[in-house]
């Protein structure tokens, strides 16, 4: 077992309900998985940068984004995009291009060779589009397999819409067999560079693991999801954040309806406004992998904070014969693996 492996970070409902049903396949094929960016406002239709509304197939965003700089004739950085999509799927996302004083080549998809692309809409922007702006992303999952036609499924499937799910970041994050974050570690030992990590990979999936290992001390103790005397809170889908003084009952009745959620650190340097019983988890945190913790600050790098559960938004279900169609939305850096995790037994989910 690799140390980042999902095994070691406990799905909640299954640790009180008996684990996954069943088995499932996901993604036999990338139609199986599709994903739509919600961008959450339109270009405003102006400016120097050529904004494309595009759908990929089987390729990552960001060797898309390197073929559409040199279809282009334009350099990587004019190139922009807002998140990083699932290779392994079919999605549409928006990038931009800064094109000032032209228009893109006529023979754009031509240029982009064998690519599996589809440009459906271009609009103009004053801005290039920068990372994390976008609002959410929005999922249509087939399922296949001995899920289907589990007795327990539906029950299961209400209970992660009423309640939510753990908010771990997925297996996507550290790369195969948890390479990122075996480099992340030598990296930080070593004194973070710019020049070693150009694009942040290896400070993310760093973060990304410790927050997984907070909310998973979480998870086990049963209070990932009810906030704690002290706890840092979050108002589902805002950045906005309070502190929970006390027990309080009116902010555990709004928790119970998805309305804030317990914030986990992403570590970095500067206060932690955590207090109390959250501070502890915090201390043990930072006791359990000081070497991180310690190479995150040497960094540079700012503390922040991410929601230790997320909330299915405009969830569905739809049955074919044989098959199972799973829709909802969740909040910009949240994994549908995770979502899976808690109804599926699969070999890239334990």
């Amino acid at each position: 077992m690799t140390e980042t492996s999902v095994a070691i970070w406990p799905p909640a409902w299954p640790c009180a309900y008996g684990g996954p049903l069943a088995t499932g396949e996901y993604r036999g094929v990338p139609e199986d998985f599709l994903v739509e960016e919600c961008l959450g406002f339109e270009p405003e239709g102006h400016g120097e940068h050529l904004w494309l509304w595009v759908e990929k197939r089987d390729l990552t965003t960001l060797e898309l984004a390197r073929r559409l700089a040199r279809a282009c004739e334009v350099t990587p950085r004019q190139v922009g995009f807002s998140g990083m999509k699932d290779r392994v799927a079919v999605t549409r996302q928006w990038l931009s291009v800064h094109l000032p004083g032209r228009e893109a080549p006529t023979d754009l998809i031509e240029r982009l060779g064998d690519t599996p692309v589809r440009i459906l809409e271009q609009h103009r922007h004053p801005r290039k589009l920068k990372r994390g702006v976008h609002r959410a992303n929005r999922f249509t999952l087939g399922l296949s397999g001995a899920i289907v036609d589990h007795p327990d499924l539906e029950s299961r499937w209400q209970l992660l819409c009423e309640r939510g799910v753990p908010n771990y970041f997925g297996p996507q994050r550290f790369g195969p067999d948890g390479r990122n974050l075996f480099r992340a570690r030598d990296i930080l030992r070593r004194g973070w560079r710019k020049r070693d990590d150009r694009e942040g990979m290896m400070l993310s999936s760093a973060r990304s693991y410790l927050f997984n290992e907070l909310l998973a001390q979480r998870v086990a103790e049963g209070d990932w999801a009810t906030p704690l005397d002290g706890d840092v809170l979050m108002l589902d889908g805002s950045a906005s954040q309070f502190v929970a003084e006390g027990n309080d009952a009116a902010l555990i009745e709004r928790a119970s309806r998805l309305d804030l959620h317990p914030a986990g650190v992403l570590w970095g340097t500067g206060s932690s406004l955590a207090q109390h019983q959250a501070a502890r988890y915090e201390q043990q945190l930072s006791d359990k992998h000081a070497d991180l913790c310690k190479g995150l600050e040497d960094a540079g790098v700012r503390l922040a904070r991410r929601a230790l559960r997320m909330a299915l938004g405009a969830p569905t279900m739809s049955r074919r014969e044989g098959s199972l169609t799973l829709c909802f939305e969740l909040p910009r850096g949240a994994f549908a693996t995770t979502v899976l995790r808690e109804l599926i037994r699969h070999r890239t989910l334990t």
